[in-house]
């Protein structure tokens, strides 16, 4: 029927394969996924003092859906932490895990139908000269969008390969390049190839960021509620 818009057989199988890699992404990232229930479940992983994506330590990191979270901290820790949550003081973590710095929690996002826009940009190493130096610390393949004419750089998306599952994508524009919808256009791009290559596309940002928001939400990932958690300098 025209405009039947039910979803193709077998839709629901893949949805449920596609957020299974969600899953097995936060388990392998957090050190374990779903947590016990409301607030959030403390757990050690050896994660936490082992190099991520970056090649730095990021010690302390948490993500909670509506219905439950995990945080993760480092082994030996737990105990301290969990006592602070439990005292409604989340701002004194960072001190309970023995870390310098500031509790900070932003918009947690994820996909798995990127919105169908067309494709603004191409794929080039990072490591390739006329990349910008922002993009190069991503490693592998950068998504880079120029100017037809002069081949100015005028936005890109670079990917922070978690784990095998997670893949977190970080994007930039140029001033001159804004409202042109570059952004939720690479994003959306990006997502494509994160599913096709078998992971899951996230996307962080401050709830103060609208612009970053927006853009969010053009490329497929919707607010669902979620949050990260983790440790800001200062």
């Amino acid at each position: 029927m025209a405009g039947d818009r039910s979803p193709a057989p077998g839709s629901a199988h893949l949805d449920a394969r596609l957020r299974g890699r969600l899953t097995a992404h936060l388990a392998a990232w957090l050190g374990r996924w779903p947590g016990d229930g409301p607030g959030l479940t403390v757990v050690g992983s050896a994660a936490r003092v082992a190099p991520g994506w970056d090649g730095r330590v990021y010690p302390l990191i948490g993500v909670s859906s509506p219905e439950s979270g995990v945080l993760s901290v480092p082994p030996g820790t737990e105990a301290a932490v969990a006592a602070a949550l439990a005292a409604g003081d989340r701002r004194g973590v960072p001190a309970a895990a023995g870390l310098a710095g500031r509790w900070f929690s932003g918009v947690f996002r994820w996909s798995i139908a990127p919105a169908p826009l067309p494709e603004a940009g191409e794929w080039v190493a990072a490591a390739d000269p006329s990349v910008p130096a922002w993009l190069r610390p991503f490693g592998g393949e950068v998504l880079v969008a120029r100017d037809p004419g002069s081949g100015e750089h005028l936005a890109g998306v670079g990917i922070k390969r978690h784990d095998a599952y997670g893949r977190e994508l970080a994007v930039v524009t140029t001033d001159r390049a804004r409202g042109r919808g570059l952004a939720r256009r690479l994003v959306a791009q990006a997502a494509r190839r994160v599913l096709d290559e078998g992971a899951v596309p996230t996307y962080l940002h401050d709830p103060a960021n609208l612009g970053s928001a927006k853009v969010a939400t053009a490329a497929g990932f919707a607010d669902l509620g979620w949050q990260v958690h983790g440790l800001a300098e200062g």
